[in-house]
């Protein structure tokens, strides 16, 4: 029997080929490492340290966890952390006087107030209130229109961090169709910008979209960005794709889950990202290197 032939037989006996893990810890210890590393090297030179300021506005427990997550990758990295806990009936005109104040401050290289905010305060208002230049976060109109016509300053960590996954699999994605789940202004819109920088071809995807399976099953590149756990179908993905899964879910149980199924998902992509350990990580360390380039320009 010739050897395509005998292959041909075994193939339904062969068990499924599963996805490449993108280990999403592993290159944001390597990021953060290089972070401390630049950091250590501006102590040595006589520079001064990097500041982050993080504002958390009432109790909200999710929220807190990313806030202690930040602060404890500053101390790894070497960043100071400043850290102001308003409560949540602070005042839309306090809040902003504050942020104001830390754009005056000469210790703080990035300023991050954290989502959601209470509903009585205006969040673009505030977002637009943070210097650009401290813009750490990469929300401020000014750098998302950077962003837009291909000359980022400081580029939103998430999509930032979803991009070097991308590069750590190694594989060329130039010209690639990609698909993105979701248009908020925090990772969907922004991340069509940054797949265009690296010459794919994005296209973004929402609650309104026709044929939504269909649209996924074309994606070389799927980016799941839309915060509903397990919405995205295994026999949505197209076979071999590279699936980015952005969200972050706690379900019932207490679990975090994504917004892809991964467990049938893995059975059919070339790679993918695990919830947790993917694209979160990525996000606090490119926040860190965001801190890091602010201080960089403001030596100047």
């Amino acid at each position: 029997m010739r050897e395509s032939a005998l292959i041909h037989c075994l193939k339904p006996l062969l068990p499924p080929m599963s996805a490449q893990i993108i280990d999403g810890k592993a290159v944001a210890e390597t990021l953060r490492e290089s972070v401390k590393n630049a950091v250590d090297e501006r102590i040595s030179n006589g520079l001064r340290r990097p500041g982050l300021a993080v504002i958390l506005v009432g109790e909200n427990p999710a929220s807190q966890v990313y806030v202690r997550n930040k602060k404890l990758a500053c101390e790894k990295a070497g960043i100071t952390s400043f850290e102001h806990t308003p409560p949540t009936d602070i005042s839309e005109a306090d809040l902003l006087s504050l942020i104001t104040e830390l754009n005056n401050d000469d210790r703080i290289d990035g300023i991050l107030v954290q989502l959601p905010l209470p509903d009585h305060i205006n969040a673009e208002g505030v977002i637009e209130t943070i210097s650009p230049e401290k813009d750490v976060d990469g929300f401020h109109p000014y750098n998302i229109g950077r962003l837009m016509i291909g000359k980022p300053t400081f580029r939103p960590c998430t999509p930032q961090g979803v991009t070097r996954l991308l590069e750590s699999t190694g594989i060329d994605i130039t010209g690639m169709d990609a698909v993105i789940v979701g248009r908020s202004n925090i990772v969907g819109r922004p991340m069509a910008f940054e797949l265009l920088a690296k010459d794919c071809t994005p296209r973004i995807c929402h609650s309104r979209s026709k044929d939504l399976p269909a649209q996924v099953k074309q994606a070389d590149i799927l980016v799941a960005a839309i915060g509903k756990p397990g919405f995205i179908q295994a026999d949505w993905i197209k076979p071999g794709a590279i699936v980015i899964d952005v969200g972050i879910n706690r379900l019932d149980s207490g679990k975090l889950a994504g917004d892809v199924e991964f467990e049938g998902a893995k059975e059919v992509a070339g790679y993918i990202t695990p919830v947790p350990g993917g694209v979160g990580p990525m996000t606090i360390a490119c926040l860190l290197e965001n801190t890091l380039q602010s201080a960089r320009k403001r030596d100047k």
